[in-house]
């Protein structure tokens, strides 16, 4: 059996999710206190979005220092799901906090009341540069981690939400068109829930240890089985352990009784094959003659020897 491991880390500025969790600590404090004075739900809900933001990079800080120590006898695999599971938490809970801010918004359609929309524009404005500093600086992370993916969507929707609070802050300070803000609020929930519930698909899957998505299992047996001498491959399993490192065990099965310098050399070729084409960082390969693989059949044999 050998086993081959290529480790591969995104490489993740720790310094700039700590400039991101006070900026939302500052954001949080501004937003809720003129969400109180002006009267805005859409306001206070970006003050919760951007308190639940501070929490949620705290959380993905510890999560990736976590992942970034090395393996033990305890923790053969290390700590990489730490960011899986923080990404997991992250989003489930902006899920939760978007129906609390939609049922606050139907009573807000129901019976409108009157807002400072001059002092809505301020605030959400201060909001907005914060927010936009902090997706640009995480924005290249995100595309290689999926629990730095978790606090940039986070930060991405309170831009947007802010943009929306600003343009209702508008039609409120010169027109008093006052439903716009809960019509806003539940326009910004139902983004972030839809952007949550992806990334909640992408970690279960992965916590499972499903297939990834990019990878065909018979068109990778296929591959395997076209190396020469390679009769065919069973017992195949393919997994991640966070959204970059992949994992492939499996028996081959030879057609001939080979020397161990031959079975090497298919082993080698097998290998490259499944990194160069497949992206796989981490192989555990048995190679079998003439073994019986099927359990009918040993159960058959079984019987016949006694």
């Amino acid at each position: 059996m050998a086993h081959h491991h290529h480790h591969h880390h995104g490489e993740v500025s720790g310094k700039n999710l700590i400039i991101t969790m006070f900026l939302n600590f500052i954001i949080t404090l501004v937003e809720l206190i003129g969400g109180l004075l002006s009267g805005s739900l859409s306001l206070l809900s970006d003050a919760l979005h951007n308190l639940s933001d501070g929490v949620s990079v705290i959380i993905s800080f510890f999560a990736l220092k976590l992942s970034q120590r090395d393996n033990n006898n305890r923790m053969t695999f290390g700590y990489k799901r730490a960011e899986i599971l923080a990404a997991l938490f992250n989003s489930s809970v902006l899920v939760i906090i978007s129906f609390y801010l939609f049922k606050g918004a139907y009573f807000k359609l129901i019976a409108p009341k009157p807002i400072n929309g001059l002092m809505m524009i301020i605030v959400a404005l201060i909001g907005l540069a914060a927010n936009t500093f902090s997706v640009i600086i995480l924005r290249d992370n995100a595309k290689k981690n999926v629990n730095i993916k978790s606090a940039y969507i986070h930060l991405l929707a309170d831009a947007m939400s802010s943009v929306g609070v600003v343009f209702g802050g508008i039609l409120i300070h010169f027109y008093n068109i006052y439903w716009i803000d809960p019509v806003l609020t539940i326009l910004i929930g139902v983004y972030i829930v839809k952007e949550s519930f992806a990334i909640i698909n992408e970690t279960v899957r992965i916590l499972m240890q499903a297939t990834p998505e990019n990878i065909d299992v018979d068109n990778m047996k296929k591959e395997v089985e076209q190396i020469p001498l390679v009769a065919d491959i069973h017992h195949l399993h393919v997994w991640q352990t966070n959204d970059h490192d992949i994992h492939v065990e499996c028996h081959v099965n030879l057609e001939k009784d080979l020397k161990l310098s031959q079975v090497n050399e298919i082993r080698e070729n097998l290998e490259k094959l499944l990194k160069h084409k497949f992206s796989v960082h981490h192989f555990t390969v048995q190679t079998e003659y003439n073994c019986c693989h099927d359990v009918g059949l040993i159960k058959k044999r079984f019987k016949k020897a006694n």
